[in-house]
């Protein structure tokens, strides 16, 4: 039955930056999307505009994950359209400067929702259909992050090492099943996501490569079946070759010192 099915993917986060640069890939090439956001507006021009330019099925939940249940939501409304899932990239996700004690409880708990619990309930509940056919892609977007401390974003860093890590194992648990689960752990990226968390005055974001390139890349590997995507080199260098030989104190200043906070 589930193979008569239309099939769709879901990518959340959809109306900037990687996720809109993925959505727009996965598009051009013929497929169907259900598009998450907050942003209804924006949703309904890009659904627009994916229409016509790539001929494809675009629908959209206006909905903001960071709210409990959300992805029950995304799933029920899947299962009312009688839709099977064969991707599912989980995009969306936010970051915040400061200090521990000098950010809202209230903030970091919507980032932890969004950032960690959207991320594993979606995935809990579009695997399983996944394993049962065999086959279907699943792309969570993480960070160079996730594998350091982050002094002054200490929250933000600790969300994405959860999603490295959870993505990494569940990968493995999988690994036979005809299921790709892979993270995206890019550097920094030109996108609204720094402007947001407060970030667009730190010298990091200087250098910082466009979404387009990012998702490019994290389009190709995860079809090549990688489970750990690091798209730039040098990030990829130094969290293989240097991070696990440097001292843990001056790696801890290092980042602090890149992610001064304003006073």
């Amino acid at each position: 039955m589930s193979s008569q099915r239309k099939s769709i993917s879901i990518i959340t986060g959809a109306t900037s930056g990687i996720g809109y640069e993925l959505a727009k890939i996965h598009a051009s090439k013929g497929f169907n999307l259900l598009l998450v956001s907050r942003n209804e507006s924006e949703l309904q021009k890009i659904q627009y505009n994916f229409q016509q330019q790539f001929k494809v099925e675009i629908h959209f939940l206006a909905l903001d994950l960071s709210r409990l249940n959300a992805a029950q939501t995304v799933f029920g409304f899947v299962e009312n359209q009688g839709w099977q899932v064969d991707y599912l990239f989980n995009n969306a996700g936010f970051g915040g400067l400061g200090e521990f004690l000098s950010r809202a409880t209230q903030d970091d708990q919507e980032m932890n929702l969004l950032n960690m619990l959207a991320v594993h309930e979606l995935m809990h509940l579009f695997l399983p259909q996944m394993v049962e056919r065999k086959r279907g892609f699943i792309l969570n977007t993480a960070s160079t992050a996730g594998f350091m401390p982050g002094p002054n974003q200490a929250n933000y860093f600790a969300t994405k090492a959860y999603v490295v890590s959870l993505t990494e194992a569940v990968a493995h648990e999988y690994l036979n099943s005809g299921v790709t689960i892979s993270a995206l752990c890019p550097g920094p990226v030109k996108t609204k996501f720094g402007e947001r968390a407060g970030m667009s005055h730190l010298n990091v974001f200087e250098k910082a490569v466009s979404a387009e390139w990012i998702a490019k890349k994290a389009y190709h590997s995860l079809h090549r079946g990688k489970t750990i995507i690091i798209p730039e080199f040098t990030f990829r260098f130094l969290i293989r070759f240097i991070l696990p030989f440097l001292p843990r104190t001056l790696l801890l200043r290092t980042i602090k010192g890149l992610q001064k906070v304003r006073r």
